[in-house]
């Protein structure tokens, strides 16, 4: 099998912010594969990005700050928890097109201390310019939403809303325009088939791969629970999936080509799980590459495990997507300096 590329979909009636610089790295892990037993194992870089300390919410705002601009939103609002990725990414991408961006975040994780509430995404969020809003309670977060949604209308702004991690059908495209760049970089190194492995939380970073392999065609999609159970990943998958190809013109995805598993979650979002601070070890070891305990180390943990299980044989092609989080990982310093130390 190879690659469809003729039945990928344009984007060209979809405004974008232009904050894609072209293909972040596909690059060969060879120490990391062969402690794997995986002989061809990649890394898409995705956290490899001149903007914000780079991320794949990125690719998904892209699509959202574009359609900003083109009604001629001055105002982005967005949700996250205190530590959120997306919120720096907004408020980064925000400061690059002149916009104001307004972060509501709620102290959902059950962490507290100076690292975790001052370090990390917190001062960064502060540096590109947002206002941020820190809120007890979902409660609390809503009726902050409304009040800022008055403030906006008072003073004549016109908002954006984006949504927590920017996963809704329009931000799914962000991930369906990525499949086909990781397709083309596939064939640059002569390759016709892949697994890939990345992470879902709010989705639509697993959504726009999961829409963009199936049109693609010869690429297998193992997605690793970090935030919801199963089943509650499951109808979220469907429901992106089916909202992106409904705005692309397409009939719903099957997704018989994708498989998803909790295996990893432990207690839930933004808690490091057993494995979580192994598998950092190990990609920081083999390959001196710097992942987090919120997605990209658990997703890691589940590619140790399945591996370890024998689902990939040595003669596949794996790709792992790396989705950054760099910052995240000093919000929770003092667990990391103990656990980097073993």
């Amino acid at each position: 099998m190879t690659f469809d590329f003729a039945r990928f979909p344009s984007f060209d009636g979809f405004p974008r912010a232009g904050l894609h610089y072209g293909p972040t790295p596909l690059v060969p892990a060879p120490r990391l594969g062969e402690a794997l037993g995986i002989p061809r194992l990649l890394l898409k870089r995705d956290d490899v990005h001149p903007l914000g300390v780079g991320g794949n919410k990125l690719r998904k705002l892209d699509f959202h700050l574009g359609a900003a601009l083109a009604d001629g939103t001055d105002t982005v609002i967005t949700f996250g928890a205190l530590q959120t990725n997306h919120g720096r990414q907004t408020a980064a991408a925000c400061a690059k097109l002149g916009l104001r961006c307004e972060l509501v975040l709620t102290a959902e994780v059950p962490r507290s201390g100076d690292a975790y509430e001052r370090s990390g995404n917190v001062p960064l969020d502060h540096l590109f310019g947002a206002r941020v809003h820190i809120c007890a309670s979902d409660a609390e977060a809503t009726a902050t939403y409304e009040r800022l949604l008055t403030e906006a209308a008072d003073e004549g702004r016109k908002v954006r809303t984006v949504p927590v991690g920017g996963s809704d059908p329009l931000g799914v495209l962000g991930y369906v325009d990525a499949t086909r760049e990781l397709a083309a970089q596939l064939v640059e190194l002569g390759l016709d088939h892949a697994r890939i492995v990345g992470p879902h939380a709010s989705g639509a970073t697993a959504a726009g791969l999961a829409l963009g392999t199936e049109v693609l065609g010869s690429l297998d999609l193992d997605i690793a629970c970090v935030s919801h159970p199963l089943d509650e990943a499951v109808d979220n998958l469907s429901h992106l999936t089916a909202g992106a190809a409904q705005l692309l013109g397409f009939d719903p995805p099957k997704l018989e080509h994708v498989w998803l598993n909790d295996t990893t979650i432990g207690e839930g979002y933004g808690i490091p799980a057993s494995g979580t601070w192994e598998a950092i070890r190990l990609f920081g070891r083999a390959e001196g590459v710097v992942l987090d305990p919120v997605y990209t180390g658990k997703a890691a943990a589940a590619l140790v495990e399945w591996a370890a299980a024998g689902r990939y044989s040595p003669e596949e092609t794996v790709v792992f997507v790396h989705t950054g989080g760099l910052p995240g990982l000093f919000g929770y310093a003092p667990e990391f300096m103990a656990e980097a130390r073993k």
